[in-house]
This record gives structure tokens, sequence and C-alpha cells, in this order.
């Protein structure tokens, strides 16, 4: 994989699921990997991880909400590494008790699904563009829900789309000082929240039918692409949004073509 030594990589979300996936990522190329998040027993069981990769970890507890969380996992990168390199905004999600039609949604949800997906990762771009005084690359986490239309959960697939905007306006504003901006879309990604809402194999399947490599993707299917993204041989790459989804971008008519082209043959 691609070469990461020497310099350090803060992961928001970093102690599970698919932050874990790219903190490990980082780790394997070689980078001293900051992990931040709420689950404090998490992250102390992912620095660990880390760790064993031979990656020198740190694990920070915080919310990334909290504008004060936000500048002490920033501060405890610099006070321990030096610099900061690399910033992967991964920390989002809507809990279920923020999921429901667009006519049912209240402010409270629209505010927290927002705070969380679009407000807290563009403070926290914003907080590691001014430390990258030498330049940098920022990775968004976005959704395959930022361009697929979203029943459910259309406030969260507006966040991930917004989100994709500021990353080009971020290029765009902060290529000058050698600060790359990127994001990348994951499909449907089996992490142990998610297994909590896919409880049952009739809704995996339907899942994967929408899926033409035919499997839902995995925490480590994202990390090769981020570390990519922070390394050098990225250095002409900014303002990009790639999806990693094993083809669930393609129009579903070509999908239910596939559908029958399985059940027929």
């Amino acid at each position: 994989m691609f070469s990461l030594q020497g310099k350090t990589v803060v992961v928001t979300g970093g102690g599970k699921g698919i932050g874990r996936g790219i903190a490990e990522a980082m780790a394997r190329c070689g980078a001293n990997v900051v992990i931040g998040g709420r689950d404090a027993a998490a992250l102390a069981t992912a620095a660990d991880a880390l760790r064993s990769l031979g990656a020198q970890a740190l694990a920070v507890p915080g919310d990334i909400t909290r504008a004060d969380d936000r500048q002490a996992l920033l501060a405890a990168a610099l006070q321990r590494f030096g610099y900061v390199d690399g910033w992967v905004n991964n920390a989002g999600s809507a809990s279920p008790a923020d999921v429901g039609p667009l006519d049912g949604i209240g402010e409270a949800q629209w505010e927290r699904v927002l705070d969380l997906n679009l407000k807290a990762a563009f403070f926290a771009a914003q907080a590691a563009a001014r430390a990258m005084t030498r330049g940098g690359a920022i990775v968004n986490i976005t959704s395959r829900s930022a361009s697929h239309p979203n029943p459910g959960t259309g406030h969260y697939g507006a966040a991930k789309a917004a989100l994709e905007n500021l990353t080009r306006t971020m290029a765009a504003e902060w290529g000058h000082r050698g600060i790359r901006v990127n994001a990348v879309a994951p499909g449907v990604v089996m992490t142990q929240e998610l297994a909590k809402t896919l409880d049952s194999e009739s809704r995996i399947r339907r899942q994967v039918d929408t899926v033409p490599l035919q499997r839902l993707g995995r925490p480590e299917d994202i990390g090769p692409l981020c570390a990519y993204l922070v390394g050098d041989e990225a250095s002409w790459t900014s303002g990009a949004v790639i999806g990693v989804n094993g083809g669930s971008f393609v129009p579903l008519g070509y999908l239910s073509y596939l559908h029958q082209v399985r059940r027929t043959g």
C-alpha cells in the first residue's frame, strides 16, 4: 500500500465501523494515527489494534459536534506529533430516533443530523486547514445518499450532498496553500450499527440486490482509498468525490436488468 511514513493523520469517529477501518489502513501505511470519537472504550480498543500494526496511536475521546472537543482533538494531535498532515472527517450518522419521512421530521431531528454530518465536518476541516501551515490533505466521508433519493433519511442525504459541495469549494479556496480536499462516498457498508437495522436475511438481500458486485461493503473497503488521498501519490488530486459502492451508482433500470438476468439464467 502507499507509504505514509512520517505523516500524522486524524480520523474522527475512528473507534469503530468505517472509521476504524480507515484508521487501520493509515496504520498499515506507516502513519501516526490519532482517533477521536464519543465511545472511549471503543477508542481504546481501536488504538491498541493500531499499535499492534506498528503505528503510534493516540485516542482522544470527545464529541465532534462540540467546538471545544474539536479543538482538543486537534491540539492533542499537534502536541503529540507536532503536525497534522491528514484529517479524515468520518464521524457521521443518523440515529434511529432521527429517521423518518420528510413530512414528519422535526427541527430537533434536523439539527442533530445536520450538526453532526455537515456543521461539525465543516468546522473540523476549517480547524485542520488552519493548522496545515505547510500543506496537507483533508478527506470528507460522505455517502451514496448524497447523490441518490434517500427516503427515510432525506436530511442525512441533504447534509452529505452539502458536504460534497463544500469539499469542492474547500479545494478551490485552500489549494494555493498546498491543502488538498477530497471526498469519499461509500455505499452500504455492513458495520455493527447497520447490522442492528439490517436484522434479517431478507433486508440484507434487498440491499445486496442493488449492488452489481453482489455484496455489501466492509469497513476495510474504504480505508485504502483514504490512505491514497492523504498520501503523496495523490498530490494532484483535489476536489474529487469518489464513490466506493460496488457499482451501486448505476441506473436502477440496469439493476433491474441484472436482477432479471440472474433470475432467468
